[in-house]
């Protein structure tokens, strides 16, 4: 906001300065101010004769008015069940320098709200009008003149009331009748189940409506909608045309068809839909949700972007983000923080998002004043200066103006908005609670306050718009109708979930195990990899950059000339060829354009400019996009908000990753509620992939575990697949494979970090070509006949062992590493293990802790195997803050495979020949690999 555009209290030299400003050049003035100034000349010339006083007056006038504008919002009458908290100073005449002796002066202060020169009892009146009934406005603090003047135009010619003819009055009041008779109904077909109904907020439904409509109309073609369980079947019905029926059997089906295995509570499910408006028909799509309030949130924004993108080239004006919020969570769900402040960034802008927030002013059980400390619950919107509506739930027709406006301000500035309805909660958390207990005061207030469809109701017969007689027959015509869903309801046998987004996702299924088994075309000739890699590592010459660029570029072309690709050149290769073939390629977190270990560099940042080249973006033959985003410092709205972009985009892959791989424990409700488990509650499929780098290399509890457990106590039924690479080859094979099937399940990997630069963690060139995925790699250096002990092991613990292993020539010892965890390739394991038919140890090591990492999920995988874990000791947390204390570990798992020998052999380490014969028992305690109860303490 210009400094000079509003007067307050406080700033009477404000005005002094503005004027003077306006004497020197009109123009630079707002132009509301520069009617106020022709009219203040005008007195001076005219009335010089006492303009003292009257002028001090004007200016006085001049506060009052922003007074209004600034602070109006605090004495409105917005609240349908509560007295307002009283603030001060008060907006009365004597705090401005004014008195019941000046209501009849007439001032020129008002053409500063549009009505010229009038009375002071005008001008109050207009101001009350505007901003102290039904419709309290937060917006003085936006920072963009425009948009102030806008808002203040738009609000002040019309005082925020709406003139709505007859017909506008009767949809009102249809959207009200079906909202309450639906919600009626309900309660009396099924006594004291949860609902989580909407009364006492049913304004909404017309509201949304109106939105809908309005958004129509200025060029929206799809509606991306957020929202938690109170009022979520009231909106699936009303809103976006969910049947009657089908909502009605949710309440007492006890079975599914084949849409889902597990299914959800009714108010958690999804819907989307093609829904009519005035203008046209719009794609509204609700998404599902979990009891997790505000998970959605970040969810909805990123498939709103990924929509933005791929089905609209860009034009933020055709997808519209809706987020419905309570009170209680929109003022202290984190996630809501995270996810405002992503509004106008790069790489995760939407366009502006309408926040609603139906405020029952309760959140369970506790009271609004002990459920935040800012004055509304809205005020993080004031964090990227959003403005907000404040509107009595009372006041469908209030309600209904405030969503168009909300609409109309969305569309020409894309910019976030804020929606308060407040309103109250009917019944208690659920319909089977008793806020009398702890709300008693309230809720006596609430059981004598008549619904909002009958106070409306009330009004239209007061008016004429209808008679009694009339608006009782059209509630009981939807009572009928009710009835006959009802009946209709029965005669569904099973219960279906629609596929979401099905113009989407129909032409992919759901996958079987057996799918996971089959072999996938993932190779790329060697010509097409080394033309690729040619422009990967060109940079334009006419721009400047770090030196040490060059240098990296350099090493890369001479190690893809030498027939070699390491871990960042995989990755590239990976993004440039699926890029390159149509897919659509997304790569965003905590420095994730570089790489948190400084090894991708996905772009280059030109010197002495604002500006970064990415040379994916700049491939000959170039028909997808590839975008790679440093986000914000968040994971659990990066994470939900990648999620969502992926479900809008099936034939892209779309990857999120975290700084460290124990970062991601911040967004664990993502992957507890959408990751894992969103295929068998919603139906829904994705193909997101994770990467966590994970590896323990003495650098600390939180810079070592990705908490591998974690994922693995969560895999089940193919619900995602959990990988630790060893290999660069195997890397690109499995992102390529990620877009090269006919199904999508969420892929978490566990990237390195010191294998990044290990001079054997390589792939030939070969190996992109003629190779494929491998969930195992085998031994390939052993004689089978000679090994003695088989090692499974997973990631970097692998090149620990091969360096011990080359070291004491151990031909003996064959290290088999399980690339793939989930699903695990039983099959293929066991048939590793079986060719190794004279090994007498079969060991599963891991430099996690044994109540970590993989090895109770290895163990259940392979019941029939008698596996013998080497793992550092059970512990809460995951490793040592000391290097030398890890070294010392780390040497000690090592070491526990290859046994130094004490028998008479005297071999620099035991090969079980002295073992011959012997069990495995006596192998395992003349070896103290394990001994109950011992475990080795690092």
């Amino acid at each position: 906001m210009d400094e000079y555009s509003f007067v307050g209290n406080s700033e009477p030299g404000a005005v002094e300065a503005l004027y003077q400003q306006y004497k020197k050049d009109p123009a630079s003035v707002d132009p509301a101010f520069v009617s106020f100034f022709k009219g203040f000349d005008f007195a001076l010339a005219n009335f010089k004769g006492s303009s003292g006083d009257y002028i001090d007056k004007e200016f006085n006038v001049i506060n009052l008015i922003h007074g209004y504008r600034q602070r109006g919002h605090l004495f409105t009458k917005t609240n349908p069940v509560r007295a307002r908290r009283q603030y001060h100073p008060t907006l009365d005449l004597e705090t401005f320098g004014l008195s019941e002796s000046d209501l009849d002066t007439v001032f020129q202060a008002g053409s500063q709200i549009g009505i010229g020169p009038a009375p002071l009892r005008q001008i109050v009146q207009h101001l009350q009008d505007t901003y102290c009934q039904s419709v309290g406005v937060e917006f003085l603090y936006v920072r963009i003149p425009e948009v102030v003047a806008w808002l203040r135009e738009k609000m002040e010619s019309v005082k925020n009331l709406p003139d709505y003819d007859k017909e506008r009055k009767e949809t009102i009041f249809r959207f009200l009748k079906r909202a309450v008779g639906f919600e009626a109904f309900i309660h009396k077909r099924f006594v004291g189940q949860k609902r989580f109904s909407l009364e006492g907020s049913e304004g909404l439904i017309p509201g949304l409506k109106a939105l809908l409509n309005k958004g129509g109309e200025l060029g929206a073609e799809e509606f991306v909608i957020g929202m938690a369980h109170r009022g979520r079947l009231n909106v699936l019905s009303n809103v976006l045309g969910k049947p009657y029926r089908q909502i009605f059997k949710e309440f007492v089906a006890d079975e599914y068809d084949d849409t889902v295995s597990l299914g959800d509570v009714k108010y958690h499910l999804g819907f989307d839909n093609v829904v009519k408006t005035l203008s046209k028909e719009v794609r509204v799509s609700l998404l599902p949700n979990p009891s997790h309030l505000e998970a959605v949130t970040p969810v909805a924004e990123g498939l709103a972007r990924s929509r933005v993108e791929h089905a609209y080239q860009g034009d933020f004006d055709k997808v519209v983000p809706v987020i419905v919020h309570g009170d209680a969570a929109v003022a202290a769900q984190g996630v809501v923080y995270e996810v405002v402040q992503m509004a106008k960034l790069p790489g995760y802008k939407t366009g502006g998002t309408i926040h609603v927030v139906v405020n029952n002013q309760v959140g369970f059980t506790t009271n609004y004043i002990e459920a935040r400390s800012s004055t509304y619950s809205t005020d993080v919107g004031k964090v990227t200066n959003s403005p907000v509506f404040h509107v009595n739930g009372d006041d469908p027709e209030a309600i209904v103006y405030v969503f168009e406006l909300a609409m109309e301000y969305r569309q020409r500035f894309n910019t976030d908005v804020f929606i308060d309805i407040l309103s109250y909660r009917k019944y208690g958390h659920n319909e089977g609670d008793e806020p009398r207990f702890t709300q008693p005061t309230l809720y006596k207030v609430i059981a004598s306050h008549p619904n909002s469809r009958d106070i409306y109701g009330r009004e239209l017969v007061k008016q004429g718009v209808m008679s009694a007689k009339e608006l009782q027959a059209k509630i009981d015509r939807f009572d009928a109708y009710l009835e006959k869903e009802f009946e209709a309801s029965g005669k569904i046998d099973k219960l279906s979930i629609a596929r979401f987004m099905p113009d989407l996702w129909n032409s992919y299924r759901y996958p079987k195990t057996e799918d996971f088994e089959k072999a996938v075309a993932t190779g790329v000739p060697l010509e097409r990899l080394h033309a690729l890699c040619a422009q990967l590592n060109h940079l334009p010459e006419n721009r400047t950059f770090f030196s040490k660029v060059y240098k990296i570029l350099e090493e890369r072309k001479k190690m893809m000339d030498s027939g070699r690709a390491d871990w960042a050149m995989a990755e590239l290769m990976a993004y440039a060829t699926l890029v390159t073939e149509g897919h659509p390629v997304r790569l965003s977190g905590q420095d994730a354009e570089r790489g948190t270990f400084a090894h991708r560099h996905a772009s280059f940042t030109v010197e002495d400019m604002n500006e970064r080249y990415m040379p994916l973006r700049h491939l000959d033959d170039n028909p997808a996009s590839f975008n790679a985003y440093n986000s914000l410092l968040s994971e659990y709205g990066v994470l939900g908000f990648e999620y969502g972009y992926a479900l809008g985009v099936p034939n892209g892959l779309t990857i999120w990753e975290a700084q460290f791989g124990d970062f991601f424990n911040v967004a664990q409700v993502i992957v507890d509620q959408y990751i894992s488990s969103a295929e068998e509650k919603w139906g829904l499929m994705n193909g997101l992939v994770l990467y966590l780098p994970h590896g323990f290399e003495g650098q600390g509890p939180e810079h070592s575990s990705a908490r591998m457990e974690r994922f693995l106590n969560l895999a089940a039924r193919n619900n995602m697949q959990v990988m630790n690479f060893t290999t660069p080859a195997n890397l690109f094979h499995a992102l390529r494979r990620q877009m090269k099937r006919d199904f999508q399940v969420p892929m978490v990997v566990f990237t390195p970090k010191s294998l990044l630069r290990h001079p054997k963690c390589v792939s030939s060139l070969e190996d992109f070509q003629d190779g494929g995925f491998e969930e195992v790699i085998d031994d390939v250096n052993v004689d089978v006949d000679e090994v003695s002990r088989v090692v499974l092991c997973s990631g970097k613990i692998y090149y620990d062992l091969l360096a011990r292993k080359e070291e004491l020539e151990a031909r003996d010892v064959a290290l088999v590493r399980v690339e793939q965890l989930h699903p695990f390739p039983k099959k293929q394991v066991a048939a590793v293990l079986k060719k190794y038919k004279n090994a007498r140890l079969k060991l599963w090591v891991q430099e996690e802790p044994e109540n970590m990492g993989a090895w109770n999920y290895v163990r259940s995988m392979l019941p029939g195997e008698a596996l013998v874990p080497v793992a550092r000791l059970a512990s809460a947390s995951p490793a040592t803050g000391l290097l030398g204390l890890h070294n010392v570990g780390q040497r000690e798992i090592i070491g526990r495979v290859f046994k130094k020998c004490h028998c008479e052999l005297k071999l620099p380490y035991c090969n079980l020949d002295c073992m011959e014969g012997k069990s495995r028992e006596e192998i395992l305690k003349a070896h103290y690999y394990f001994v109950e109860p011992r475990r080795f303490s690092i």
